[in-house]
Protein backbone atom coordinates (compact mmCIF):
# COMPACT_ATOMS: atom_id res chain seq x y z
CA UNK A 1 0.00 0.00 0.00
CA UNK A 2 1.52 3.07 -0.72
CA UNK A 3 2.03 5.78 1.74
CA UNK A 4 2.48 8.95 -1.16
CA UNK A 5 0.42 11.77 -1.50
CA UNK A 6 -0.51 13.51 -4.38
CA UNK A 7 -1.83 17.01 -3.78
CA UNK A 8 -2.93 18.84 -6.76
CA UNK A 9 -1.80 22.56 -7.80
CA UNK A 10 -2.30 24.93 -10.60
CA UNK A 11 1.42 24.71 -11.83
CA UNK A 12 1.99 24.18 -15.10
CA UNK A 13 5.24 25.34 -16.15
CA UNK A 14 8.77 23.52 -15.04
CA UNK A 15 10.96 26.48 -15.40
CA UNK A 16 8.39 29.17 -13.48
CA UNK A 17 8.14 26.31 -10.75
CA UNK A 18 12.01 25.90 -10.55
CA UNK A 19 12.41 29.41 -10.11
CA UNK A 20 9.61 29.65 -7.57
CA UNK A 21 11.68 27.04 -5.29
CA UNK A 22 14.93 28.57 -5.67
CA UNK A 23 13.62 31.64 -4.64
CA UNK A 24 12.35 30.12 -1.49
CA UNK A 25 15.63 29.21 -0.50
CA UNK A 26 14.21 25.39 -1.27
CA UNK A 27 17.54 23.06 -2.50
CA UNK A 28 15.83 20.76 -5.16
CA UNK A 29 17.30 18.42 -7.93
CA UNK A 30 16.20 18.63 -11.69
CA UNK A 31 14.41 15.15 -12.62
CA UNK A 32 13.38 12.91 -13.62
CA UNK A 33 14.18 11.42 -10.39
CA UNK A 34 12.09 8.89 -7.77
CA UNK A 35 11.08 10.61 -4.78
CA UNK A 36 12.05 8.52 -1.95
CA UNK A 37 9.08 7.03 0.77
CA UNK A 38 7.91 4.82 3.07
CA UNK A 39 9.68 1.24 2.86
CA UNK A 40 11.75 2.29 0.28
CA UNK A 41 9.19 3.06 -1.90
CA UNK A 42 9.49 5.55 -4.72
CA UNK A 43 7.49 7.20 -7.23
CA UNK A 44 8.54 9.45 -10.22
CA UNK A 45 9.34 13.21 -10.05
CA UNK A 46 10.80 16.15 -12.64
CA UNK A 47 11.32 18.07 -9.51
CA UNK A 48 13.09 16.54 -6.17
CA UNK A 49 13.76 17.73 -2.82
CA UNK A 50 15.44 15.55 -0.40
CA UNK A 51 14.60 16.16 3.00
CA UNK A 52 17.29 14.78 5.68
CA UNK A 53 15.19 12.22 7.00
CA UNK A 54 15.79 10.37 3.90
CA UNK A 55 11.74 10.47 2.88
CA UNK A 56 11.51 13.12 -0.01
CA UNK A 57 8.92 15.28 -1.66
CA UNK A 58 8.59 16.51 -5.64
CA UNK A 59 6.44 17.56 -8.17
CA UNK A 60 5.18 14.98 -10.72
CA UNK A 61 3.34 16.41 -13.87
CA UNK A 62 0.11 14.27 -14.30
CA UNK A 63 -0.39 15.05 -17.94
CA UNK A 64 -2.34 18.53 -16.54
CA UNK A 65 -0.55 20.21 -14.44
CA UNK A 66 2.54 19.20 -11.30
CA UNK A 67 0.95 17.74 -8.49
CA UNK A 68 2.76 17.83 -5.30
CA UNK A 69 3.98 14.07 -4.44
CA UNK A 70 5.43 13.27 -0.81
CA UNK A 71 4.52 11.00 2.03
CA UNK A 72 2.95 13.69 4.41
CA UNK A 73 3.47 11.70 8.01
CA UNK A 74 7.27 12.54 7.30
CA UNK A 75 7.28 15.80 6.20
CA UNK A 76 9.64 18.22 7.15
CA UNK A 77 9.75 21.42 5.70
CA UNK A 78 10.31 24.76 7.51
CA UNK A 79 6.12 25.04 6.61
CA UNK A 80 3.92 22.89 7.07
CA UNK A 81 2.03 21.70 3.69
CA UNK A 82 -0.60 23.85 3.12
CA UNK A 83 1.65 27.10 4.07
CA UNK A 84 4.43 25.59 1.81
CA UNK A 85 2.31 25.28 -1.37
CA UNK A 86 0.94 28.48 -0.67
CA UNK A 87 4.33 30.36 -0.70
CA UNK A 88 5.64 28.00 -3.84
CA UNK A 89 2.49 29.39 -5.87
CA UNK A 90 2.65 33.01 -5.14
CA UNK A 91 6.43 32.46 -6.23
CA UNK A 92 4.92 30.52 -9.19
CA UNK A 93 2.50 32.98 -10.18
CA UNK A 94 4.99 35.84 -10.12
CA UNK A 95 7.52 34.32 -12.20
CA UNK A 96 4.66 33.30 -14.72
CA UNK A 97 3.00 36.78 -14.54
CA UNK A 98 6.91 38.51 -15.43
CA UNK A 99 7.90 35.53 -18.12
CA UNK A 100 3.95 36.37 -19.92
CA UNK A 101 4.79 40.55 -19.52
CA UNK A 102 8.37 39.99 -21.07
CA UNK A 103 7.03 37.67 -23.79
CA UNK A 104 4.96 40.45 -25.10
CA UNK A 105 7.65 43.42 -24.31
CA UNK A 106 7.02 44.63 -21.14
CA UNK A 107 9.32 45.26 -18.44
CA UNK A 108 8.61 45.08 -14.86
CA UNK A 109 9.49 48.74 -13.98
CA UNK A 110 7.64 48.18 -10.12
CA UNK A 111 7.74 45.63 -7.38
CA UNK A 112 6.65 45.82 -3.65
CA UNK A 113 6.50 43.13 -1.02
CA UNK A 114 3.34 44.05 1.28
CA UNK A 115 3.20 43.64 4.96
CA UNK A 116 0.14 41.39 4.01
CA UNK A 117 2.36 38.98 2.25
CA UNK A 118 1.08 40.15 -1.46
CA UNK A 119 3.25 41.19 -3.95
CA UNK A 120 2.66 44.47 -6.26
CA UNK A 121 4.09 44.46 -9.75
CA UNK A 122 4.38 47.50 -12.15
CA UNK A 123 4.84 46.53 -15.68
CA UNK A 124 5.08 49.31 -18.59
CA UNK A 125 6.15 48.80 -22.51
CA UNK A 126 7.40 52.05 -24.48
CA UNK A 127 5.52 52.05 -27.53
CA UNK A 128 7.36 54.37 -30.71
Amino acid sequence: MSHFSQIKTQIRNLSSLKAALTDLGIDWKPGPREVRGYRGQTHPAEVVIEQENGYDLGFTWNGQEYELVADLQFWQQAWPVDYFLKKVTQRYAFHTVVSASTQQGFQVSEQQNRQDGSIRLVVQRWSA
